[in-house]
This record gives structure tokens, sequence and C-alpha cells, in this order.
């Protein structure tokens, strides 16, 4: 059973497109990642699933519900914590909890019980009698989401809830949804790090509006064009711009202290690298095949969307 589906979503702002034709289709009991570029209208597609946006066109239904019509039977089922989610600095975290219990008519019996395992689900307990704004950015953000299931919803919108935060904090907040899941509880999450995709069960890439492909992160990495070769060498940005003016026609990227470039004869290819680069003085560690990341499978999407 779907617990999510949109059929030609659409949303205008004066004029201006930020969600085109959506179609997708979310299973009970999975994340569902959507992933894209800043305004690809990650964030306006969940403000039209949770019921918050009416659809310039189209329509959604959202455990059966249709966003419109039957709004106000969505609310009391679906979390949603936004991008900057309403925590009060000043309030404790005990108090926030409460306030949002109070925001969702959360009856006073097993309240507490409902807090004081929302408390231990997160690693907040210890902090409880905190201000939220003397929390650190992970546990801020754990906060947020422990508010947005103090009324155990059946379905939970994240709208990019690990951006800013640092990287153990990011594991441990993936780890809380994992155990969401086993609980039965469907997610829809946005993220702006590509390697986070990968921890969800299918993947969405919204760029300018459109879905531009949708499937399991196994699936997605099929998609990427030809070989793609890993370049080590010590000036990475250098060798980038050289072999984009050199090989015309091939994608080049640059990943860290690497060059990746993908071809379709990676023989010829790894030739004409070395050569280019030996030509301007750039020595090479090494060169050789590798599987691609989501990355770089979605800059090779991305790519191919700006052409057409």
């Amino acid at each position: 059973m779907d617990a999510i589906r949109t059929d030609r979503l659409t949303k205008r702002f004066n004029g201006a497109t930020a969600v085109d034709g959506l179609s997708l289709q979310v299973a009970a009991g999975e994340i569902f990642g959507l992933i894209g570029p800043d305004g690809a209208g990650k964030t306006t597609t969940l403000r039209m699933l949770t019921a918050i946006l009416d659809p310039s066109d189209g329509e959604a239904w959202v455990l059966g519900r249709h966003t419109v019509r039957d709004a106000e039977q969505i609310k009391p089922d679906i979390g949603y914590m936004s991008q900057r989610f309403g925590l009060y600095p000043d309030l404790t975290v005990m108090e926030n909890l409460d306030f949002y219990a109070d925001l969702y008519e959360l009856p006073k019996r097993g309240r507490d019980a409902q807090i004081e395992r929302l408390l231990a689900f997160s690693n907040l307990a210890p902090f409880r009698r905190r201000q939220a704004g003397k929390l650190s950015g992970g546990m801020k953000q754990k906060l947020g989401l422990a508010c947005a299931l103090v009324h155990t919803p059946r379905v939970l919108f994240l709208d990019e809830p690990t951006n800013g935060v640092d990287p153990v904090s990011r594991r441990d907040f993936w780890q809380i949804l994992y155990q969401l899941l086993k609980e039965g509880v469907t997610i829809v999450v946005t993220t702006a790090y590509l390697d986070e995709a990968d921890r969800c069960h299918r993947v969405g890439l919204l760029h300018q509006g459109r879905l531009v492909a949708c499937d399991t992160p196994a699936r997605l990495r099929t998609l990427m064009p030809g070989v793609l070769l890993e370049i080590r060498t010590s000036t990475a940005r250098l060798a980038a711009r050289l072999l984009r003016e050199q090989l015309v026609g091939m994608q080049v990227g640059l990943f860290g202290d690497r060059v990746h470039l993908v071809c379709s004869d990676p023989a010829a290819a790894e030739q004409s690298a070395r050569a280019a680069l030996q030509a301007a003085g750039v020595a090479v560690s090494s060169i050789r095949p590798i599987e691609p990341s989501l990355e770089d499978v979605f800059i090779a999407v991305l790519g191919n969307g700006s052409k057409e």
C-alpha cells in the first residue's frame, strides 16, 4: 500500500513553476529521499504533501486522504520538521516537548510516558532541563524530531534535517530514523548531503521542479553513462581545469583531491588525460576506473538534463 501518492503535482508562484508535474509513490514503511540542488522544489513539495500549501495543479494523497479536501484529517497522522523548526530557545527541552504535546492535544494520560520515551529515544534525557537555545546543533535537530514525533505520527516529513550538523550527529540522527522504521513509520526526507541518499530505500532526484529520476540507489547508479575514471594528483583543481579545456566532450568533476572523468573508452581517455596533464607539468599519482557514487550519477543526470 502507498502511504503517499502524487499525480502531476504542480505549484507556481507568480508565474514561476517551483514543482512541475510531479508524479510519484512512496510505500508505507520506507524511507524516501528527495534530492536536488537548491531551488529544485524539495521544500515546496513537502509543504504541499503536509497540506500547508495547495497545489496549482495536480493532486496528492497521504494515507489515502486528499491533501486539499481532507487536509484537517491528514494533519493528526503526520509529523513535519521544517528546515527552521520552531523550537523556543528560552524553553527547556521538557518545556518544548510539553508545548508541542499541547499543540497536538496529546491527552494528559500517557503523555509523561511518551515524553520519557522520546527523551530516551533521542538521547536527550540528560539535557531535559537545558534551554533549547543552549543545545548543540545536533541536539537541536534531535529535539526538533522529538517534538515532531510527540503525537506518534504515521508519516514523517523531514526537510534537510541534518543540514549544518557535524558528521557524528548526522550518523546518530539516521540511527534514530532507522529505529522509527522498525515501528512502521513512513519517512520522507530531503537532504543536501548526497551520501545520505544511500541510506534511503528509494531516491527521487528533483531538478528545476521536475522528477528527473526515481529508483533505489543501486539502480540509479546504472544511469551513469560510460566508465568513470578516478585521477589522483596533488594539484587536483588545476588538473580538473586543464582536462575540461583539453578533453572536449568528456565530463570532468572535482572531488576533493581527486578528479573524476566520465568517458566511453577508458583506455583512450586515460592516455589523453595523461598526455594533457604531462604537457602542463602536472604529476599524476594514479588513474583507475571506479564505481560511481550517487553524486557522480546525479551530476551526470543533471548535466544531461541541462543539455536537453
